[in-house]
């Protein structure tokens, strides 16, 4: 019984500290993180979409609160505003939306007036040589100009066509940006 005892204090010690040490590693690695994530998937994505500006997006990005996720918590975006001459000529922003696969995110520019500037994959997991196609400038290109009311799939009215053997990709791709345009109105009021 003695044994017993010691081992289960034993495991405790060691539970207990590995929490401990887990917790303090992920508070004290969340900022490098977070840089990381924005410098490496998100920057090349923003400069994808945005041209022309003199600014640093990155070093004047804005989070925005948009609302509540199924918790009641605060869902956050960030916003990275390209300025010419200290006024804001676009925004770039991200969302996401399910695939085939899983998440498909999507860095998507947006001028003053609501239209694209374009889109830009920044990460999925799409089946190689099908769904994958949709990084491709091909796909990508055909959403410059588009707006709220055009940017649907030519099926359903708008001007985006569907990849061959892609539906499940291209309609992930369509429902983020469209997910993106519809929270424009709400960023717009704190960009422009």
């Amino acid at each position: 019984m003695r044994d017993l005892i010691k081992m289960v204090v034993v495991l405790f010690v060691i539970c207990t500290t590995s929490g401990v040490v887990l917790s303090y590693v992920n508070e004290t690695t969340q900022e490098p993180r977070e840089y990381s994530y924005i410098k490496f998937v998100q920057e090349p994505s923003m400069k994808a979409v945005l041209s022309d500006y003199d600014n640093d997006p990155i070093k004047e990005r804005i989070k925005l609160a948009v609302g509540e996720d199924e918790e009641g918590n605060p869902v956050e975006m960030v916003v990275f505003p390209a300025k010419k001459d200290g006024k804001t000529e676009a925004i770039a922003y991200s969302a996401a939306a399910k695939g085939y696969n899983d998440l498909i995110e999507v860095m998507i520019g947006v001028n003053p007036d609501g239209t694209l500037t374009g889109i830009s994959i920044m990460t999925h997991t799409e089946t190689p040589g099908l769904g994958a196609r949709i990084v491709e400038p091909e796909f990508t290109d055909q959403f410059a100009g588009l707006d709220l009311d055009t940017a649907n799939l030519a099926a359903e009215g708008g001007k985006v066509d569907t990849l061959s053997g892609a539906t499940f990709s291209t309609v992930g791709v369509v429902t983020a940006v469209r997910a993106a345009l519809e929270q424009f109105p709400q960023i717009e009021k704190e960009t422009f």
